[in-house]
């Protein structure tokens, strides 16, 4: 079929057409034209040609007409006039009139009259009525409000299905925050919280009703739409709802969008709707394009743009300008940014005060701002706290706040907890927190937990040099995983590990590697795996780094060497320095080798 093109003036001449027409019915005394002639005038703007048309209709009992009529007086100015209309016709059965009556009384005060009329209008199914309902409901705190705005919601209203949405989520998350509501950043994915034993079915219930909000070009709905999708992974389809909330004129959808783009590589255009959204008066923004800049070098824009979140009331704007400022040394006017946003309730400002000053040496200035950040949820406050305390050597203060960074995720402070916790004896629950710092990522923690392994090994069978033993244990692995982030204990127990099953390629290697890492003890094993196999002037290298480092038995070992070889005075002088680095038993072979080499010296 066909489509063919309608012209304005054909449109306007149909509908003139329909105007004389209903005019001649009208005057001929035809009641239902009058009304309908009288709610054309009105929906033009015509109100003083509708007015007598409506009035003439509500006196004939039309009910339509006595809505409009009311309508067209409350527009005039006349709300008491217009309420009694609205009152002929919701008497009538207009569920429009009811509405419009409810609306009228709750404006007054007068909930009792307004939870009547209003619920007269949503029993009959009209939309705006089951609204407006809801929402009084919902303002007394009255159960039956979501029933209402969940019949809204069906009956095609928008503001009832994005509202309807949002408290399918508060469910899942009473005590989170609103954060695409109220909150600086629509990107972060806060809006669920955590799903309860039916959270998934409302999760999937409030994306159905942010769905159908946003197609009816609700820009709220589609912002929330998006920030699920993004949260799910889908990206594309969130980026088309963002687009489309942006477009809308939300700020915040323009926010997310730059984040989508950036994390997409696409800076540019991520900077394009991060000016937009800034220039709208959106905080988060403003910080997004102050980083963008700060990381290009451009302080100077990037201030501004801090400045214009502090403006917007975003006090990650004094946090950010505190960290540029410190960045480059200014250490006076990060702690007054710092300041601004801690006394503002930021609790990593907070935390970056308390830093600052203990970095000055204001020990006492630091702690409460540690507390306070600490206490508002950060951290790295908590952990810092530790460690203040440690430091005065109250350790009993300190591991409780250890335990509560720990308990958040924070990897050095289990570490921390680990350890206290195997210094008390209890080695079951220090292994936990070990085995969480460690995979973390702590080094120490790695090896930590796998000495704690490894003392509970039985005893190994020996096994020649050469002769391969490819099993290996668990606490060896977690050396080898401390050993390949750069811990030089882990390295040179990983090598005698390996040395032990045999396997010298692998020992000298760790070993080798601790060495030059700066280990003294692997300067020394990599020594005695030399002379082992035949190379004992290389193992003199690295034995004599490690004495010079203070290793006691390297010191020795070179004294044997140089003895044995003739060189007598050498042999005493290293005798002497293993007499002096002990340990014990060191020093005691040493000294009896020292006054043999004297005697021998001075025969």
């Amino acid at each position: 079929m066909v489509e063919t093109a309608v012209s304005v003036e054909s449109l306007d001449t149909g509908e003139a057409v329909e105007e004389m027409r209903l005019r001649l019915a009208a005057g001929s005394g035809d009641a239902e034209a009058t009304s309908v002639l009288g709610a054309m005038l009105l929906r033009r703007g015509d109100l003083d040609g509708a007015e007598p048309h409506l009035r003439a209709g509500a006196a004939a009992g039309d009910r339509a007409a006595a809505n409009n009529l009311g309508v067209l007086l409350h527009q005039r100015g006349y709300p008491e006039e217009a309420a009694g209309w609205w009152r002929v016709a919701a008497v009538a059965g207009s569920a429009a009139a009811a509405h419009a009556l409810g609306r009228h009384h709750r404006e007054r005060g007068d909930e009792p009259a307004a939870e009547y009329w209003l619920r007269q209008s949503a029993e009959q199914g009209h939309a705006l009525g089951a609204y407006a309902l809801a929402d009084l409901l919902e303002h007394r705190g009255d159960a039956g409000a979501e029933h209402w705005m969940r019949a809204a919601a069906e009956r095609g209203h928008r503001e009832a299905a994005y509202r309807l949405a949002r408290a399918l989520e508060h469910q899942d998350a009473p005590d989170g925050p609103d954060r695409t509501d109220g909150g600086p950043e629509p990107r972060v994915a806060a809006l669920l919280g955590a799903a309860s034993d039916n959270g998934v079915s409302r999760q999937a219930e409030a994306e159905q009703w942010y769905r159908q909000a946003a197609a009816r070009g609700h820009r709220r709905a589609a912002l929330h739409l998006g920030a699920i999708l993004e949260r799910r992974g889908d990206l594309k389809e969130a980026g088309r709802w963002y687009l489309t909330s942006a477009k809308d004129g939300e700020p915040r959808a323009a926010c997310a969008l730059g984040f989508l783009l950036r994390d997409a590589g696409d800076t540019e255009n991520a900077a394009i709707w991060w000016l937009r959204a800034a220039q709208d008066g959106d905080g988060n923004a403003a910080n997004a394009l102050g980083a963008l800049h700060a990381e290009r070098g451009q302080t100077q824009t990037a201030e501004r743009w801090y400045r214009a979140a502090m403006d917007a009331g975003d006090d990650n704007g004094a946090y950010n300008l505190g960290l540029l400022c410190a960045e480059q040394g200014r250490t006076a006017q990060a702690e007054q940014w710092y300041r601004r946003a801690a006394y503002a309730g930021h609790r990593e400002a907070a935390n970056a005060l308390a830093v600052l000053l203990l970095q000055v040496g204001d020990t006492a200035g630091a702690e409460p701002w540690f507390s306070k950040a600490a206490e508002a949820g950060s951290v790295d406050a908590a952990f810092n706290l530790g460690i203040l305390f440690a430091g005065r050597g109250e350790e009993a203060v300190a591991l409780p706040w250890y335990e509560r960074a720990a308990a958040a995720g924070h990897t050095e402070a289990a570490l921390q907890v680990g350890i206290a916790l195997l210094r008390d004896g209890d080695e079951r629950e220090a292994e936990r927190h070990l085995r969480c710092a460690a995979g973390g990522g702590s080094a120490e923690a790695a090896y930590r937990l796998a000495a704690v392994l490894d003392a509970r090994r039985p005893p190994q069978p020996a096994h020649e040099l050469g002769e391969i033993v490819h099993e290996k244990t668990e606490c060896e692995e977690w050396y080898e995983r401390a050993a390949t982030q750069g811990h030089r204990r882990a390295q040179v127990r990983v090598g005698m590990l390996a040395a032990a099953r045999g396997d010298v390629v692998e020992a000298a290697r760790w070993y080798r590697t601790a060495a030059e890492a700066g280990s003294r003890n692997g300067a020394f094993n990599l020594g005695l795996l030399l002379a082992r196999e035949g190379s004992e002037p290389e193992a003199v290298v690295w034995w004599t780094r490690a004495a010079d480092d203070g290793h006691g038995r390297a010191a020795l070992r070179l004294a044997l060497v140089y003895a044995r070889r003739g060189e007598l005075a050498e042999g005493q002088r290293w005798a002497d320095r293993a007499v002096s680095l002990g340990p014990a038993e060191v020093s005691e072979r040493a000294e009896r080798l020292r006054d043999a080499l004297r005697e021998e010296l001075s025969a």
